[in-house]
C-alpha cells in the first residue's frame, strides 16, 4: 500500500497537538491531549497512541503512514530520547520514540527538539524551501533555534548543537532560566520583553500607558499594544530588544554565512516594531564580507500548524521498505 501520509507531533508542558500530514503539507486529520495530567510517561503514551490510532484508521490505517516525527523539549535526534526536559512532568532520560512506536503499531518514530523541528518544517514546508544554508530563529516564551548547513541540521556529536538562545549577549546581564547569566533568550523573547518593560518602568519616570497595568503581570501583548498606540516607552521596549537581537544575528551570520535567517513566532507578529531595528542592527553590526548577503525572513507557516508540520517532515525521513 502507497505511503501517503507522515504524522506530526508536538509536545509541549501543557499540550500535545498531532496531525496527519500529507506531502503538500496539508494537515487532513488531527488531535491533541493534555501533557501536563500525566506524571507516568506511560500513562501519556498510552493515551498519545489512543488519539494516534484514531487519526490513523481516519487516514485509512497504518498501510498508509510512512514515519511519525515528533517535536519536543529536550528532544535528542539521535537516540530518540526526551532528556531531563525542565518543563515535562517526567524526569531524567526518556525513550519516548521506542515507546510511541511500539504503542502505535510499530510505525518508524523520529524524534528532536522542538525548534530543530521548526526548521526542518520551514525547510520543507515554508519560506526556507530550497534552502540549504539558513538559520530558523523562533521567538516565543523562550528563544529556539535550529541550523541547516549544506541542507542538513546541525546536531552536533550530542545532538544538542545549536543553542543559539543560549549564547551570552551581555556578559553578567540578566539572569536566564537556564541558570546562566546574559543570555540571549533573557533579552530577545516573549519573556524577554516583559523583563525589559519592568526594568524600563522601574528605572525610568516616563508617563506611559504600561504604567497603567500591574507591573508583575505585564506582558509582551501588553507592550505591543502600547506601542501601536505611539506609547514611547514601549517604542523604545521593541527598539531595545529588536538592537540586541540584530546584534546576536549579526554573530550567527559570521558562524555559517546562511542564506537567510527566518524568524518565526509569537514576538514576529509586532512587525516591523522589532523588525525594522532588527535589521538596522545587522547592519550595523554584521562583518562586511557578508553585508547585503543574508536575508531576514519571516516565516509564512501557520503558527497554530507549524509545529505539527515541522514534526511531521521528519516522518519523510524513513526510508520505504
Amino acid at each position: 500500500m502507497d505511503k501517503s501520509y507522515v504524522i506530526g507531533i508536538d509536545i509541549g508542558g501543557t499540550n500535545t497537538v498531532f496531525g496527519v500530514v500529507d506531502a503538500r503539507g496539508a494537515i487532513l486529520y488531527d488531535g491533541s491531549i493534555q501533557t501536563g495530567i500525566y506524571e507516568d510517561v506511560n500513562d501519556y503514551v498510552t493515551a498519545l497512541s489512543n488519539g494516534l490510532k484514531k487519526i490513523i484508521e481516519d487516514a485509512g490505517g497504518p498501510g498508509m503512514i510512512r514515519g511519525i516525527g515528533v517535536g519536543a523539549p529536550n528532544g535528542n535526534y539521535f537516540n530518540g530520547c526526551i532528556e531531563f526536559a525542565p518543563n515535562l512532568p517526567w524526569k531524567g532520560k526518556i525513550e519516548l520514540a521506542r515507546m510511541i512506536s511500539e504503542k502505535t503499531f510499530q510505525i518508524p518514530v523520529t524524534l528532536t527538539n522542538d525548534a530543530n523541528a521548526a526548521a526542518i518544517g520551514e525547510m520543507a514546508y515554508g519560506v526556507a524551501r530550497g534552502m540549504k544554508d539558513f538559520i530558523e530563529i523562533t521567538l516565543g516564551t523562550g528563544l529556539g533555534s535550529g541550523i541547516v548547513v549544506g541542507g542538513t541540521l546541525v546536531y552536533g556529536h550530542d545532538g544538542f548543537a545549536g543553542e543559539l538562545g543560549h549564547v551570552i549577549i551581555r556578559r553578567n546581564g540578566r539572569l536566564c532560566g537556564c541558570g546562566r547569566h546574559g543570555c540571549l533568550e533573557a533579552y530577545c523573547s516573549a519573556t524577554g520583553v516583559a523583563r525589559t518593560a519592568r526594568e524600563f518602568l522601574m528605572n525610568r519616570t516616563d508617563n506611559s500607558l504600561l504604567r497603567e497595568l500591574n507591573a508583575e503581570e505585564i506582558s509582551s501583548k501588553d507592550v505591543y499594544a502600547a506601542a501601536v498606540k505611539g506609547d514611547k516607552l514601549a517604542l523604545e521596549i521593541f527598539e531595545f530588544t529588536g538592537n540586541i537581537l540584530g546584534e546576536a544575528l549579526a554573530d550567527f551570520i559570521a558562524f555559517s554565512s546562511p542564506e537567510a535567517i527566518v524568524l518565526f513566532g509569537g514576538l514576529t507578529k509586532a512587525g516591523d516594531l522589532i523588525l525594522n531595528p532588527v535589521k538596522k542592527s545587522i547592519e550595523e553590526n554584521v562583518l562586511k564580507i557578508y553585508q547585503g548577503k543574508t536575508k531576514l525572513l519571516v516565516s509564512q507557516l501557520k503558527e497554530s500548524d507549524a509545529a505539527v508540520l515541522g514534526a511531521s517532515a521528519l516522518g519523510w525521513e524513513v526510508k520505504e521498505d
